[in-house]
């Protein structure tokens, strides 16, 4: 038989053959390639999962039973809009969202929307600062302050308190470097940290490590717990040090686009310059208006113009679609259903220490818990020990500060337990419409 003719019939043969196996596995949104600075890139582009998912797509038996106690949710704590996603064995069982993307404009929300992730972002800087150990870039134990430290630049002025430069990253990580929130929290008091500085606002990053090298700590590193969000907006600062990149950069180029992650990204300040599916974030009735961070006289809303956002960065300045963070949830989930992008002893590294885990909010008795909020915005993420693991994401701010998580896991666990062991037998991350695949290369 010619050759020619023997290949032209195995590609017929097999033709049938791919298209099955690409519906079952998917293409990857991007294949990674390594440019010649050794940053991987992406060479094309696919629909980001969130992308191709609807309302419809998930519904089944219980569907209803779930719509009645999320909207019922929704009204009784007053939220504009939502977006859940349940995964189960790592598969995409569920995503649908519910009210507004966008009230004033009617556009109701869909698992597309792109919410802000408030503290959920520190997830994403503790994944990354444990792949930068796992590839001996750092170590936990660094000293990050002072000479010969990480960050040592001389242009942050002198040290006053000499217990600066004891501080490590686990300190950073784990909320125990030394700063508290007595006097207000720092990260959203840009103005008054410009003003201690002597600065013209906006206040950066910058500005902030010369404010911390000219104020004593509150306690010795290590010694006690105290949230601290500009410790994580330091750990942005190591990143861009340790890499030579963007601090972002790092993030999308290192761990979410090589996992096929495309639509989370940075966050910005102002509602003009939104993503083109990113909702419209509401503050809760009576919420007062503030100075802009810019340092404008004019009043503005805390959600477009008063929190730095963006400053924010490795704290809190991410965005992302609820199937999208779902699927990031699946990579550090310690299963071993698909491979994680990090190692079992880094991720156990993060989880060990339930009082103080690296990145995750709380670790008790394998409940992963990693929760954010600010103004317009709420998001809470959970991996639980059997297998099931979900995304809340709202874009409304709630008066009730730390107890309203105590109310969304009181819902969502409602929710699991009435479905049970009957989600729907499919995988959402790999779902494509039927007419695309008449674009294949086969």
């Amino acid at each position: 038989m010619p050759q020619s003719l023997h290949l032209c019939m195995m590609v017929k043969k097999w033709k049938f053959y791919s298209i099955l196996i690409f519906i079952v596995c998917c293409l990857p949104i991007y294949m990674i390639s390594t440019s010649s600075t050794g940053v991987p890139v992406p060479n094309e582009l696919i629909e980001p999962v969130n992308h191709r998912l609807t309302n419809e797509l998930s519904e089944f038996e219980h569907t209803p039973y779930i719509d009645r106690q999320i909207e019922r949710f929704m009204e009784r704590s007053e939220l504009m809009g939502t977006s859940v996603a349940v995964v189960k064995n790592e598969k995409l069982v569920f995503s649908r969202a519910y009210g507004y993307a966008d009230f004033e404009k009617d556009i109701p929300a869909s698992p597309t929307n792109i919410f802000r992730l408030a503290s959920v972002s520190k997830l994403l800087t503790g994944v990354a600062i444990m792949k930068l150990v796992e590839n001996g870039k750092l170590q936990l134990e660094d000293k990050v302050f002072g000479e010969n430290a990480i960050l040592s630049d001389s242009t942050y002025g002198p040290i006053k308190d000499e217990k600066l430069t004891d501080i490590t990253i686990r300190h950073l990580l784990e909320h125990t470097a030394g700063w508290t929130q007595w006097y207000g929290d720092p990260a959203f008091n840009p103005l008054v940290i410009a003003q201690k500085t002597g600065e013209t606002p906006p206040a950066t990053i910058d500005t902030y490590l010369k404010f911390v090298h000219s104020r004593s700590l509150h306690f010795p590193p290590g010694t006690m717990y105290s949230y601290s969000n500009i410790g994580y907006m330091f750990l942005g600062k190591v990143i861009e040090q340790l890499t030579g990149m963007k601090y972002e950069d790092y993030v999308r180029y290192y761990l979410l686009l090589p996992n096929d992650i495309c639509d989370i990204h940075p966050a910005r300040n102002y509602y003009e310059d939104k993503y083109p599916n990113e909702v419209r974030y509401y503050e809760q009735d009576g919420s007062l208006k503030i100075r802009g961070f810019n340092g404008d006289t004019a009043l503005v809303a805390k959600a477009y113009g008063g929190n730095d956002i963006e400053l924010l960065g490795a704290a809190g300045g991410w965005v992302a679609s609820a199937p999208e963070l779902a699927k990031f949830l699946t990579l550090i989930d310690g299963s071993n259903t698909t491979p994680d992008c990090l190692s079992a002893q880094s991720i156990a590294t993060m989880v060990e220490n339930s009082d103080r885990p690296l990145g995750w909010k709380s670790t008790n008795l394998d409940y992963w818990v990693r929760t954010g909020s600010f103004a317009g915005t709420v998001a809470m993420v959970v991996r639980r020990p059997d297998g099931i693991s979900w995304v809340f994401l709202s874009n409304n701010s709630n008066w009730q500060g730390p107890d309203f998580y105590d109310e969304i896991k009181s819902v969502m666990n409602r929710i699991i337990r009435k479905v049970d062991d009957e989600w729907p037998d499919h995988n959402l991350f790999n779902y494509y419409e039927p007419e695309s695949l008449s674009s294949l290369p086969f």
